[in-house]
C-alpha cells in the first residue's frame, strides 16, 4: 500500500503559521514579481478568486473580500517543507518515503496490516499537523495512483472523510474512480483527457474497464498501460530511491524589473550560480559542466516573444566551490551579452555531476592548477560559509561579486518575515 501526504494550500498555510489571526479568512500567495496569484486558502476559493489571476486584475475583489495577500517567500516555505518531510520520514522511516514536490510525498506503508490504515491514515495526519502546524491531507490505496486519487478525494470531502482517505476495498475503489472526473487523473494531460471524452470516457472508472490493446495504442503505449494497470490495483510506479540525487541543479528568476547593464546581469548570474552551488554541495557533488543563460524581450514592442541566448563550458575537473565556479562561469557572460538590450531573466545549469567524494584530477592541468592543499582550503571555507548561512540565515556572508546593493532582484512587496531562516525576523511574544 502506498500513501499520499499533501499539505493543503500549502503556502498559505505556511502564512498562516504564524499568523493565527488569518485562521478562516482568505489568504493569496502571488508568484515572482507579485504577478499572478499561485495559492488560494479555501476561503479565497470560496469568493471566487481563481487559480493564475494577474494580481492587478484581482485587486478590487481582494479589497472587497478583505483578503490577506502575501509575497512570495520561498526560503520559508522550503524550511518548512523540510520539517514536514523530516516528521514523515521519522514517523515511518527515510526509506519508506519519497519527496514527490515541496508539499507532497508518498509513503510506503507495505508493512502496515490492512486493518490497521485507517488508524494509520490518522495518525500521520495528527502527528504532522501537530509537529508542524502544517495541514495535511493522506489518501492510501494499492497503488500510487489510486493514493494520489484517494487523497484528491479526501480534499475534496474534507468533512466526510476528515482530512484522511483508504481505499483498500473493490466496492470503494469502484466508486472513487467513478468519482473521478477523466482530467482529475493523475498522468492524463488535457489532451488525452480531450480525446477520451470524445470516446465517451468522462470518468477513471471507465478508463480503467477499456481493452488493455486499446490505451497501449491510442494513450502513448506503456506510459499509458503502466496508468491503466495502476488503476486497477497493479503497482507499476514503485517508490524511487530517497536518496537518489539530481543530475542537473539550475537556479534562474525573472528579474523585479527590466535590466540592461552588463553588471547588474553579472551579480544576478553571481547569485543564482551561489545558490545553485549550494545546492550542488547539499547533495554531496560536483559539476563538471556550468551553463548561463539570458532572456531578452522581442525588439518589436508591439509582440511578446522574448529571446533565449545561452553558454556552456565543459570543466577542465570537477568542482562545487563557489569561488571555483564563479572563475569558470563569469567569464562565459560576454558571449551571450548582447548589448544594452532589455533583459527579463537569467539563469544557470549545473550538470554532468558526479559525487564529490570520488573526484579525479585532470592529468593534462598544469600541477598548480591540480594544488591539493588549495582544494582542502576550499572545502574548508564552502563548509563554514554554508554552515553561517544556513544558521544566521541565507546570505549573511556572500561573494562580493553578487553585488552589495542589487536593484534588479524580484518584486516582492509584501513578504513576510523568515520567521524560521532569518535572526531579526524571529516572532516576539509579548
Amino acid at each position: 500500500m502506498f500513501a499520499l501526504v499533501d499539505c493543503n494550500s500549502f503556502y498559505c498555510s505556511c502564512e498562516r503559521l504564524f499568523r493565527p489571526d488569518l485562521e478562516n479568512q482568505p489568504v493569496v500567495v502571488l508568484s515572482n514579481n507579485d504577478g499572478c496569484i499561485i495559492a488560494r486558502s479555501d476561503e479565497a476559493k470560496a469568493v471566487g478568486i481563481k487559480m493564475g489571476a494577474p494580481y492587478f486584475q484581482c485587486k478590487s475583489q481582494i479589497t472587497e473580500n478583505r483578503v490577506a495577500v502575501f509575497s512570495s517567500n520561498y526560503q520559508l516555505y522550503g524550511e518548512l517543507s523540510m520539517r514536514v518531510m523530516d516528521t514523515l520520514r521519522n514517523l515511518v522511516g527515510t526509506e519508506k518515503v519519497e519527496v514527490y514536490s515541496v508539499d507532497e510525498a508518498f509513503l510506503q506503508l507495505g508493512h502496515v496490516p490492512d486493518e490497521q490504515l485507517d488508524a494509520v491514515a490518522a495518525g500521520l495526519k495528527l502527528k504532522v499537523e501537530t509537529w508542524t502546524g502544517i495541514r495535511v491531507s493522506v489518501g492510501i490505496a494499492p497503488t500510487k495512483v489510486l493514493a494520489k486519487l484517494a487523497n484528491r478525494l479526501a480534499k475534496k470531502n474534507k468533512q466526510a472523510s476528515k482530512g484522511a482517505l483508504v481505499l483498500q476495498h473493490p466496492v470503494d475503489l469502484e466508486q472513487a474512480l467513478k468519482e473521478t472526473e477523466i482530467g482529475e487523473v493523475w498522468g492524463i494531460g488535457h489532451q488525452y483527457a480531450e480525446k477520451l471524452r470524445k470516446v465517451g470516457i468522462t470518468d477513471a472508472l471507465k478508463f480503467s474497464r477499456l481493452p488493455v490493446n486499446w490505451v497501449q495504442k491510442n494513450m502513448g503505449g506503456v506510459v499509458g498501460v503502466r496508468l491503466h494497470k495502476e488503476l486497477n490495483g497493479i503497482t507499476c510506479i514503485d517508490l524511487k530511491d530517497p536518496l537518489e540525487k539530481k543530475k542537473m541543479i539550475g537556479s534562474s528568476r525573472m528579474f523585479g524589473r527590466p535590466v540592461y547593464e552588463l553588471q547588474d546581469i553579472r551579480e544576478a548570474i553571481a547569485t543564482y550560480l551561489a545558490r545553485a552551488a549550494e545546492k550542488l554541495r547539499r547533495q554531496n557533488s560536483a559539476a563538471t559542466e556550468v551553463g548561463l543563460y539570458l532572456v531578452a524581450a522581442d525588439d518589436n514592442r508591439f509582440t511578446y516573444n522574448p529571446k533565449k541566448f545561452s553558454t556552456s563550458l565543459r570543466l577542465p575537473k570537477a568542482c562545487s566551490g563557489t569561488n571555483e565556479l564563479l572563475n569558470y562561469a563569469l567569464p562565459l557572460l560576454p558571449l551571450i551579452y548582447q548589448g544594452k538590450r532589455k533583459y527579463l531573466k537569467a539563469g544557470v545549469q549545473l550538470s554532468g555531476l558526479v559525487p564529490a567524494s570520488s573526484l579525479q584530477e585532470n592529468l593534462f592541468i598544469h600541477s598548480a592548477e591540480n594544488n591539493q592543499a588549495d582544494e582542502a582550503s576550499t572545502k574548508k571555507l564552502m563548509k563554514a560559509l554554508d554552515n553561517i548561512n544556513f544558521s544566521q540565515g541565507a546570505n549573511t556572508i556572500h561573494f562580493g561579486a553578487t553585488g552589495l546593493q542589487p536593484t534588479w532582484t524580484m518584486r516582492q512587496d509584501q513578504m513576510s518575515p523568515r520567521y524560521t531562516t532569518c535572526w531579526k525576523d524571529l516572532p516576539q511574544v509579548s
